[in-house]
Parts: structure tokens; C-alpha cells; sequence
């Protein structure tokens, strides 16, 4: 087909065929939708985030977006807040969902907080430079104003969820070496490179809406992929995952959330050494993946919403003398010289203070047998995908850098390979098994939430 492609075709066949008599009745309990976004892109020079080094923006390549999905049925309800951010910190979850409490009436329960981890954006912790505060709080503002759109645009709707497989996008980024170690964004060029550590997650899973009119309302695009595009370039961009949005627009979609998947290992950049995509290019592709997936999806209005969660305490882990000074086994840095001291002395202190646990909130919405489970951490491709098996049949949507950020969540077997995920400092601190919990705690909600 040409420019039309599937999803044209499809949109003309769903405008012809909408919703049966059984399903198009008009219910107080009807399912509804509703899809909305808003600018949120920050001033120039403000501090950024992602390359652990004193950087302002100079620059804007496309703006950020803070988008939201609202799901109804009944008194049931549920929402996402998706921003094109590093992370979002559990304090600034908490103040978007007071906002929104207090602006909407929808509870915090019913909220999902999270960032597509963009490294082309501003800083929304304290990394090398402080945040600017005054953004953040009208970001927090703007997050629930987009919320109160996405409310506004909710219409009878029929939904369903479908995925394809993409293998030339995202790479296991962690290399094993001869020496038992690991390189993050090792080579297979080097003598000394041996393997791929793990795999990766292909799945381009998506949830789409359509209205009584046939049209597609919005849709979701989870995958796991690092947005590393215009990394230490001092550029303001919605990466990978803003070009994704901007493409399936132009196919007909007219808000795409993109959920970002557990990420912590994987890249776009090719360890094989063929060359990197730009991120239009993997935007278009992933567009082009998420048009196939909408072209498979069986339509109906869900039946059941429901929504869970539940806090552990995390430990952080005790670093030895070595992992203070950067010299333990397969210890790897990146960002400006001095970094690490000045933010492990910080990060020392903050642990004393909490006794040595960090709470983490582990949430789960469900849509009939779609699942999404939320992961406040940059948690490896191995956790998501057994969250995924484990939890089948199902079909669940991994959503990490949601609700909170416990940085890097390495599997067991990668901390004694070292990389710079393992590597202990501010996006490495939390014991080796904290993948683990958070993947049991969402299997466990999940199951619980089954009829």
C-alpha cells in the first residue's frame, strides 16, 4: 500500500463497521475514553538531565509533551500521566496526583505517573546542577491540566490490545568480556569482547481506542528502548518516543502515550558496529510497528477496570571500600570527572537518613486481560519479561520510570559482572535483588486481580 498504509485502510473499514447493537448501547456503565496532551517544553538553559555532567540546554529540536489517557467504566476509572522526562521522582508523583485530586476528584490510586526517559530533557532531580524548580512546578501543573483535557474528551469507546516484534531497534547494550566482566556499550569490536550478556525485549505492544464513529481516539506504545538521542548535546527533544507520537499522528492517531518498558539494558546503539538509526528513523519504524498492531486488534468495550498497588521497603545495598572508590570488578563510570564523589558522599548520607529502605510503589490497572504494571525503577529487560511470562494469560504492558525511581535494577547475575548499571552511585545504589521484589509484586497483583 502507499502513504494510506494499513491503519488508513483499517480507519475506513471501522468507520463503515462501528460498534454492534450489543456493544453501542447507551449505558450509564458504558466504557469510555478519552486521550489528551499539552507543551510542556522547558526555557532555554535550563539544567538537564541524563549525562551526569553540568549541562544546559542551548537548544530545541521538538518540543516535550506531557500526555494522558483516561479509562472509564462505571464508577470505575483510571488514568495515565506520560512525560517525556528522565524520571519521576515519587515526590513529584505524589504532588501530580494531590494536583489532580484536588483539580479532578480522581484519587491518587487511580493515577499513573511516568516519563519516557528521555535524555534530551530537563533535569528533574538534582544530577549535576539543581532542578529549576519553578518549571517543575508548572509542569506539575500542566500534568494535571492535560488530565482534566483527557477527562474532557472522554467519549463511548471500544478498545483492544495487540503487538508485533521489532529486532532492529533496541540492543542489549551490556557486552561480556573474556574476563568475566561486563562493558556497558561494549563493542564487538574489541579482541576482548565475547557476548551479548542477555537478551532483549522486541515486543512494540499497543492499546488503542476507537470511538462509536469508527476513528482512533489515541493509543498506547510500550516498548523497552534507552532514549539516548542528543545525549550531553545540551539539545531539548522528545527523543525517540516523541517521534514515535508525531509519526502515528500523521497515520491517524491522534495522542499516542508511549509507556517506556524495563529499559536499564537496553540501547539503540548497535554493539556490532553497524550504524545507529537517527531517532526519526526509529520513531517512523516503531510507527510503522504500532500501525501493524493496531490493524490486529479484536475491538470490544472492556468489561472490568480495576486498579492495585502496594509499597515495599526496598534496602539500598552496602557498598564496600572498592565500590566507594570505583575500583570493584567490572566497575565503569560515566559522566564528568568528579561526579561520583561529590554525589556518593550525597547518596551516603541520604541512606542514613532512611535507615537504610527506600519505599517503592508497585501499581497494576487492568482492562479485562490487559495488564499494566508500573516499576518505579530502570529495571533490566529480564525482570520485564518474566513479569510478562509469569503473569500469561495476560497480556501485560511493563511500565517502568513510573511512580517513582529507584535507578538502575540490574538481574542478580549482573552485579557480579559489574557495568555501569551495577556500578554503586546515585543510578546504582538499591541491593541486588530489587528487580526481583518489584517483579513479584506486580505478578502478585496481577493474580490477585483475576476474576
Amino acid at each position: 500500500m502507499g502513504r494510506m498504509s494499513i491503519l488508513g485502510a483499517f480507519l475506513l473499514l471501522a468507520a463503515a463497521t462501528p460498534f454492534d447493537s450489543a456493544q453501542g448501547k447507551q449505558e450509564a456503565s458504558a466504557f469510555r475514553a478519552g486521550f489528551a496532551e499539552s507543551d510542556i517544553t522547558p526555557p532555554i538553559g535550563i539544567p538537564m538531565q541524563g549525562a551526569n555532567a553540568k549541562q544546559r540546554a542551548e537548544k530545541v529540536v521538538d518540543p516535550l509533551f506531557a500526555r494522558a489517557a483516561v479509562f472509564e467504566r462505571g464508577a470505575e476509572l483510571v488514568g495515565f500521566i506520560q512525560l517525556d522526562l528522565a524520571c519521576i521522582s515519587a515526590e513529584d508523583t505524589a504532588a501530580i496526583r494531590t494536583r489532580i485530586a484536588a483539580d479532578h476528584g480522581t484519587p491518587a490510586a487511580r493515577v499513573m505517573v511516568t516519563a519516557t526517559h528521555n535524555h534530551a530533557g530537563p533535569a528533574v532531580i538534582d544530577e549535576a546542577l539543581p532542578r529549576d524548580q519553578a518549571w517543575v512546578a508548572s509542569m506539575v501543573e500542566k500534568a494535571s491540566a492535560v488530565f482534566g483535557k483527557a477527562l474532557e474528551a472522554r467519549q463511548e469507546a471500544q478498545a483492544g490490545a495487540a503487538s508485533v516484534f521489532e529486532w532492529e531497534v533496541s540492543f542489549n547494550r551490556r557486552i561480556v568480556m573474556r574476563d568475566g566482566t561486563v562493558r556497558t556499550h561494549g563493542s564487538f569490536k574489541s579482541p576482548d569482547a565475547l557476548r551479548f550478556e542477555g537478551p532483549i525485549d522486541p515486543e512494540v505492544a499497543v492499546y488503542a481506542v476507537r470511538g462509536k464513529d469508527g476513528k482512533i481516539a489515541g493509543a498506547i506504545v510500550n516498548f523497552a528502548c534507552h532514549p539516548g538521542h542528543y545525549w550531553a548535546k545540551c539539545i531539548l527533544s522528545g527523543g525517540y518516543p516523541g517521534a514515535v507520537a508525531r509519526a502515528l499522528k500523521e497515520k491517524g492517531v491522534p495522542v499516542t502515550l508511549f509507556l517506556q518498558g524495563a529499559a536499564g539494558n537496553m540501547h539503540h546503539q548497535d554493539p556490532r558496529g553497524f550504524p545507529e538509526k537517527t531517532l526519526e528513523e526509529i520513531g517512523q519504524r516503531l510507527a510503522d510497528d504500532a500501525e501493524k498492531a493496531i490493524g490486529k486488534i479484536k475491538w470490544k468495550a472492556p468489561s472490568r477496570i480495576s486498579a492495585r498497588s502496594k509499597t515495599l521497603e526496598i534496602p539500598y545495598r552496602m557498598p564496600t571500600e572498592a565500590d566507594l572508590q570505583g575500583t570493584a570488578k567490572g566497575a565503569q563510570r560515566f559522566g564528568e570527572k568528579g561526579y561520583y564523589d561529590r554525589k556518593i558522599a550525597e547518596l551516603l548520607e541520604g541512606i542514613k537518613k532512611k535507615n537504610g529502605v527506600e519505599p517503592a510503589e508497585v501499581q497494576v490497572f487492568r482492562l479485562d486481560d490487559v495488564a499494566f504494571a508500573a516499576q518505579p525503577s530502570e529495571s533490566f529487560a529480564e525482570h520485564g519479561l518474566r513479569i510478562k511470562e509469569e503473569t500469561s494469560p495476560e497480556r501485560t504492558f511493563v511500565v517502568c520510570y513510573a511512580n517513582g525511581m529507584l535507578g538502575y535494577l540490574p538481574h542478580v547475575e549482573g552485579f557480579k559482572r559489574g557495568g555501569y548499571e551495577a556500578t554503586f552511585g546515585p543510578p546504582s545504589c538499591m541491593a541486588p535483588d530489587a528487580g526481583d521484589r518489584l517483579a513479584d509484586a506486580a505478578i502478585e497483583l496481577i493474580r490477585a486481580t483475576r476474576p
